[in-house]
């Protein structure tokens, strides 16, 4: 787990980034939950190696709407 400090309106915080597994357990607890095809997706994105800006950029193109 990533943590950064910072300073916001003069008071103190402390900015979690939390893993995959762990937000998959948060999710599930509130009910969320990846479709099969964000699953298949996801995986082919950790089999490519794809950086998170390149990640970002895939589902963006899934989830645009297609033009002719």
């Amino acid at each position: 787990m990533k943590s950064s400090k910072g300073t916001s309106s003069g008071g103190r915080f402390v900015s979690v980034t939390v893993g995959r597994s762990a937000f998959t357990s948060v999710s599930a607890v509130e009910g969320i939950r990846l479709s099969r095809d964000a699953q298949g997706r996801f995986a082919e994105f950790d089999r490519k190696g794809l950086s998170p800006a390149q990640r970002r950029a895939e589902i963006i193109k899934a989830h645009s709407l297609k033009t002719k």
